[in-house]
């Protein structure tokens, strides 16, 4: 059997707590997915705060080089928590990376004991839905033209929900 350098092994992804030196990416994964853009002092700001809480996904890529390619935000209030978002880079999305940066934010607030964790969503986000419901996430309200980022029409946001504890 042939023996291939440690460099040739697949891609993996792994994910580790963001600190605010991981603002820069940040800033540019949510550009890359959303109209809206969230700037570095934004992500600054918010992962300075005690009650929110950031995983960023890292793929492996040859050379054992690693580059970001995805985030979640978790703000934890009391009993109840929410994701502020959650975002992956446009060329690495189907490939899993959101199922685990949730299940990541779903280890923490069930080890933080919170009894929800809150969602919005574009109604419209069919990939985003499935994998939210996928993990027992309900729909548990609308906001109708929540999403409007200049246009005449604003997109629906469906409000989701799941029951940790």
């Amino acid at each position: 059997m042939i023996s291939l350098p440690h460099w040739l092994d697949p891609p993996e992804i792994r994910t580790r707590p963001a600190t605010a030196d991981d603002c820069a990416d940040l800033a540019g994964i949510h550009a890359g997915s959303f109209g809206r853009d969230w700037s570095e002092a934004e992500f600054e700001a918010l992962l300075r705060q005690d009650n929110i809480h950031g995983f960023l996904a890292l793929r492996r890529r040859t050379f054992r080089r690693s580059a970001p390619v995805g985030f979640v935000l978790v703000r934890i209030a009391g009993s109840d928590s929410e994701i502020l978002t959650i975002a992956v880079a446009k060329p690495n999305q189907g490939n899993g990376i959101g199922r685990q940066l949730m299940e990541e934010a779903l280890r923490l607030v069930y080890r933080e004991s919170v009894q929800t964790l809150h969602l919005e969503v574009e109604a419209e986000n069919d990939p985003a839905v499935g994998l939210y419901t996928s993990l027992d996430f309900e729909t548990v309200g609308e906001r109708k033209a929540y999403y409007s980022q200049g246009q005449t029409e604003g997109r629906t946001a469906l409000v989701m929900c799941l029951q940790v504890r």
